[in-house]
């Protein structure tokens, strides 16, 4: 399965398809041996190969040896950054990055590289561009140069690589058909070639025999201008090498360190430099057919790598008789998978966020490019994180009856609440950045205590329930507990609301006592009260349609605001 794909994203890259073996060579060694996964399948990979022609088109043209000097640097950059976020553990940055940016992103690039190979199908160039309006304009426009036995094999042998891909998929006996895919296009085009012998159809042709010798990467004048692709690329091998060797390690029942995961990647590109290889990372489909497959330990690593260096060193011959349409279907076939409008689907009933964030995404990777498609759904992402940050959903508790489980009375609707008592919660929202982590910074406990002295000047107490160990040793720093008073946090949200209904008793009761220089002295919230009948009773204190009794005989369980049978 590597061999075909290899050489058909070496040509999307914009490189000879020799270099796409390069790339399935020394990187696939290295990683068996540093990596973490036992099942990832390491080597060129679709959305890598897109982003290098991307930028490198930019820069010189692909058939100058620069091309291919820049792409092997490349590779050596983005292994350094990968090496410095494994040994830094920087790979949590990541999560700023929702699902949906991902999806959106892929889906989008997904478009752009089949639309990119259909020159291989039409039998005349079209435009490199990863924007679709220039791709779509180039194929219309040459339409005139249409050749028809091009496009007839590159959509048979696409026509064949589907059926088996889906036959692979639905029937388990036929599983490997999956995985012979690529190799089925490879000899089913190449024995055509042979025996009708089209000119119109091009090929790969003459590919260097050998391994690959050992050179330092050069031109480091232009590593300045590849650092933001270098860091694009990086985050791309992050986000599907460890999100598949995560879902693989789940799978397969053991644990994965996502740094030295990141180490291994790193590495692999930086020794694979060295041996004239572009960027590497994990492959979907590759490492899905792996794991398949039965690869138990990094040893299926080593015997692919052994089998790529036999094909460098003896099969290459054979491989000059490719037709370039049959290279150009493997890719159609591979990225076909990658566009997710069954996500959209979701995202639609779902999340409308999230929706929206996979629209903006898509649609700026698509008419605007990929590097300003990346920056804005990152940024539209993280400004979505921030918007969820500053505006966390707060919700008004009463309790349950018959229990002392406090909810959102908009959720239950049954649940009771007090007057002249008001229970609050302030929920963490659960998003992709932070997934649930409670805590309190400095702005917050200022917050805090400018809220209790707006709060004091108005009679109003505050009362904390249940903080965990680290926001309460934070409250505690700031001089916050001592400010609130000790006796006003509580473990249970029962037992605080106990508490404050006794104090409001103990209030009315004082105030059916005359005092006169109590009465010069009335709080705002003890006029209020005064303003109430006399004979409110306890059970007035609680509203709902049942009328539930406080006991009279409080224990130290602190359970007289439960119903007994006696008072239903």
């Amino acid at each position: 399965m590597l061999v075909p794909q290899a050489m058909s994203y070496a040509e999307l890259a914009g490189l000879q398809p020799i270099y796409g073996l390069y790339c399935g060579f020394v990187p696939v060694f290295v990683y068996a041996i540093f990596g973490s996964s036992r099942q990832l399948a390491t080597g060129p990979v679709a959305l890598v190969s897109l982003l290098v022609s991307n930028v490198l088109s930019g820069i010189v043209d692909s058939s100058d040896e620069l091309y291919t000097e820049l792409a092997i640097l490349l590779a050596l950059m983005v292994g350094i950054l990968e090496c410095i976020m494994g040994l830094l553990r920087l790979g949590w940055l990541i999560r700023f990055i929702s699902h949906s940016v991902i999806s959106g992103f892929t889906t989008a690039s997904a478009i752009v590289i089949a639309l990119s190979q259909a020159k291989y199908f039409l039998g005349y160039d079209v435009v490199r561009s990863s924007k679709i309006v220039p791709l779509v304009k180039s194929i219309i426009s040459g339409m005139d140069k249409f050749s028809w036995p091009p496009f007839v094999m590159g959509s048979s042998i696409l026509a064949v690589l589907l059926f088996m891909k889906h036959l692979g998929k639905s029937r388990k006996q036929f599983r490997f058909l999956q995985a012979s895919g690529p190799l089925t296009a490879v000899i089913l085009g190449t024995t055509l070639v042979k025996i009708f012998h089209p000119s119109s159809i091009s090929l790969v042709g003459e590919i260097p025999q050998g391994l690959p010798s050992f050179s330092i990467p050069k031109e480091f004048g232009y590593a300045k201008s590849l650092i933001p692709t270098a860091m694009l690329i990086t985050g791309v091998a992050i986000l599907e090498s460890v999100g598949i060797a995560k879902a693989l390690a789940a799978k397969n029942g053991y644990e994965l360190d996502s740094s030295q995961e990141l180490f291994g990647l790193g590495l692999a590109n930086i020794l694979g430099s060295f041996f004239s290889a572009y960027p590497a990372t994990g492959s979907f489909s590759r490492s899905a057919v792996n794991n398949e497959s039965g690869a138990k330990t990094g040893l299926s690593g080593i015997i692919t790598g052994i089998i790529i260096g036999c094909a460098l060193l003896f099969l290459t011959p054979l491989f000059e008789y490719i037709p370039q349409c049959s290279l150009a279907a493997i890719v159609i076939s591979a990225v076909m998978g990658l566009v997710d409008y069954d996500e959209a689907i979701f995202l639609w009933r779902v999340d409308k966020k999230d929706f929206l964030l996979w629209t903006i995404t898509s649609a700026t990777t698509l008419f605007l490019g990929i590097e300003i498609g990346v920056l804005v759904g990152v940024g539209a992402s993280i400004a979505f994180v921030i918007h969820e940050s500053a505006n966390p959903h707060i919700a008004v508790l009463g309790r349950l009856p018959g229990t002392t489980v406090y909810r959102n009375i908009q959720q239950y609707p049954e649940a009771y609440t007090y007057n002249g008592i008001v229970m609050v919660r302030i929920d963490a929202p659960i998003y992709f950045a932070n997934i649930t982590v409670t805590y309190i910074d400095s702005s917050a406990v200022q917050a805090l205590k400018d809220l209790h002295q707006e709060y004091k000047s108005r009679d109003i107490q505050i009362a904390i329930s249940n903080p965990n160990r680290d926001v309460l040793l934070t409250l505690s720093k700031a001089g916050v507990v001592e400010l609130i008073g000790k006796e006003w946090y509580f473990v249970r949200m029962h037992d605080a609301v106990q508490v404050c209904l006794q104090q409001v008793q103990s209030i009315k009761q004082a105030l059916k006592q005359p005092n006169p220089l109590l009465d010069d002295k009335l709080s705002f919230f003890q006029r209020l009260l005064e303003q109430r009948e006399d004979d409110l009773s306890a059970a007035e204190l609680e509203s709902g349609d049942k009328r539930l009794l406080i006991s009279k005989n409080t224990d130290s369980q602190l359970e007289p605001l439960l119903s007994r049978k006696s008072s239903n």
